[in-house]
């Protein structure tokens, strides 16, 4: 059997940069802990890693908590709106910002807009930690849409309207949404149509990527094990990518729940990820298939 780790899989260079600065934080504080807000990233594997080395992860809930110890907390990948920042800031807690530079730069961008007067719209997950960050940065006065059907039902042509989308989210339904705003707009506005509708393409470009290099690297192998966190939007995405081209993906978070009996038999294994799975466990899903096998 020959067991493959698909070599563009791992982390995009903003998890990368997030990683590294939390581990630099770690380093340079290694006697005390370090929180950070939410799940420095979807991933519970590398969460286990950075825990072992002292990093806390607290829910804003508990905040409070922190107040007398007057301790860093880190902003977390996905990005936090403004009241958070607020909130740490009365609290007399320490922030280390490890937002994505992707996420922030889209803040800065629906945030220019929403005060321009734009109407903004955000193909996304409304509940998604990223999202919500966007929705803070406009005082929550935009539409959050997740396919064609919402984005049309919330068209609202008395007001010039700006189509964004949260990084994580897939191309062709990014797509297929800005093509049907923009044909609505163009019956409503024939001339003027691109001044009343404009869509500015979000996605991580890491992300968009990954997709065709994963299609390829899919139909190479006869199984694919696609190790991801399940709270991961890029994982389930990418998934669906993978699955569309393979039906024999098999979505896992830990090799524990590899099922040997079902995949023995296979000619050729691949192994691989989300942007928010490390290499270092996909190298360990492959050690420990190997040694089950024999």
């Amino acid at each position: 059997m020959k067991i493959d780790i698909d070599k563009n899989a791992g982390f995009c260079w903003g998890v990368v940069k997030t990683i590294e600065l939390v581990e630099s934080e770690l380093n340079k504080n290694h006697k005390e802990d370090i929180y950070v807000l939410g799940d420095i990233i979807h991933n519970p594997r590398e969460i286990e890693r950075l825990e072992s080395k002292s990093l806390k992860t607290v829910k804003h809930d508990k905040l409070e908590l922190l107040e007398t110890q007057k301790t860093e907390v880190i902003i977390r990948a996905h990005g936090e709106p403004p009241s958070t920042y607020t909130k740490l800031e009365n609290l007399g807690l320490n922030v280390i910002d490890a937002t994505c530079p992707l996420v922030k730069n889209l803040q800065q961008r629906v945030r220019k807009f929403y005060l321009d007067g734009w109407r903004v719209m955000i193909f996304g997950k409304k509940s998604h930690a990223e999202v919500i960050g966007l929705r803070g940065v406009c005082n929550d006065d935009c539409v959050v849409i997740k396919n064609v059907e919402e984005a049309i039902d919330n068209i609202d042509y008395e007001r010039k309207t700006m189509l964004f989308s949260q990084t994580t989210m897939d191309k062709p339904g990014y797509k297929n949404i800005k093509d049907a705003l923009r044909n609505k707009f163009k019956e409503r506005y024939p001339e003027s149509y691109s001044e009343m509708f404009v869509a500015k393409d979000t996605i991580c470009k890491f992300v968009s990527n990954r997709e065709p290099q994963l299609r390829k690297f899919a139909s190479e192998h006869e199984i694919v094990l696609f190790v991801a966190g399940r709270d991961s939007s890029n994982g389930k995405s990418l998934f669906n990518v993978c699955k569309s081209v393979n039906d024999r993906t098999i979505f896992i978070e830990s090799y524990e729940e590899i099922e040997i009996e079902r995949i023995k038999k296979a000619e050729s294994i691949g192994i691989t990820g989300a942007t928010s799975t490390p290499q270092w466990y996909m190298e360990k899903v492959k050690e420990k298939l190997t040694e089950a096998i024999g």
